[in-house]
């Protein structure tokens, strides 16, 4: 079993966050502008630690891109304890830094704040850091003020990474549109006793005998068959119009039998044959007295 260390975990955590490309958005350029205006220092910066560099986003007018490596450097530091602000005065009397160029040597810097950047999870992503070329101390309110602008920066960092991931789902989307729309159907009726359905960019022929019933979802329609389950993207109103009327019925909004496996009806519900054995199926009151009259009811 593989064992997966925090740094793997936070490591995860950081993948496809945007601040590691080369030019900040305008929103978190905002804040790291107004966390220097807080705190009354020259420069504030998002910075995130993957394994080997860091990433510096600045928040003055000229925005620029660094990687240094690892050690020995403030974030780093700071990421000991994501609870709290990491706090230092003076660098150059500072045993942890007074022999180092303190993340960014060619700014001479002498005082750095940094707030933890922590994932909903509980990853510590990296640091919103504000920093001034002589010795400076933060008052209460603008360190509360920094952890603040800290979690604003962290939410902006999640609200980009689901929005990227949701663009990912959309183009994938849009791929099995692109597929169906070359295909001249997106169910194709290969004779009277199977269909094809299209099922992960792939065309799979299943016999109309093994199908039980099918339920929408969503955007999607799960097909129970005897073996297994297929989730294909289509509507409910085009499996119906696909799938021959003397074998199959709509029962209900979201469902439509194979009249084969129906066993029974109970009320508002029917009892299906299904994968896994016989469920309950509500029917829709629009739909009951159509199923009823196609029953050879004694």
């Amino acid at each position: 079993m593989r064992v997966v260390s925090d740094e793997q975990r936070r490591l995860d955590a950081l993948e496809n966050q945007p601040a590691s490309e080369a030019a900040p958005e305008a929103s978190l350029q905002g804040l790291t502008r107004l966390a220097a205006l807080i705190c009354g220092t020259p420069l504030a910066l998002v910075s995130l630690l993957p394994t080997e560099y860091q990433w510096f986003k600045n928040g003055s007018d000229s925005v620029y891109s660094a990687a240094t490596p690892q050690s020995n450097l403030f974030c780093q530091q700071a990421l000991q304890n994501p609870t709290t602000i990491l706090e230092v005065p003076d660098a150059s009397q500072d045993p942890r830094f007074k022999d180092t160029d303190l993340l960014l040597g060619h700014a001479n810097v002498r005082f750095c704040a940094g707030a933890p950047l922590v994932s909903p999870a509980g990853q510590a992503l990296g640091t919103l850091c504000t920093m001034h070329t002589e010795p400076h101390t933060l008052t209460r309110e603008q360190r509360e003020a920094l952890k603040l602008l800290a979690q604003e920066v962290t939410t902006h960092l999640e609200l980009r990474k689901t929005n990227l991931r949701l663009e990912q789902e959309k183009q994938r989307l849009d791929g099995l549109l692109q597929l169906a729309n070359d295909a001249p159907q997106a169910l194709l009726t290969a004779g009277r006793d199977e269909v094809f359905v299209k099922h992960e960019q792939r065309l799979l022929r299943i016999k109309l005998a093994d199908i039980c019933y099918l339920e929408a979802l969503g955007d999607y329609v799960n097909i129970y068959t005897w073996a297994e389950r297929l989730t294909v993207y289509t509507t409910m109103k085009d499996m119906e119009a696909k799938l021959p009327a003397k074998d199959f019925t709509r029962i209900q909004r979201k469902y439509i039998i194979r009249l084969a496996c129906l066993q029974a009806i109970e009320g508002d519900a029917v009892l299906v044959d299904g994968p896994k054995g016989a469920v309950y199926i509500p029917i829709g009151n629009s739909y009951k007295t159509g199923l009823l009259g196609r029953l050879n009811i004694i």
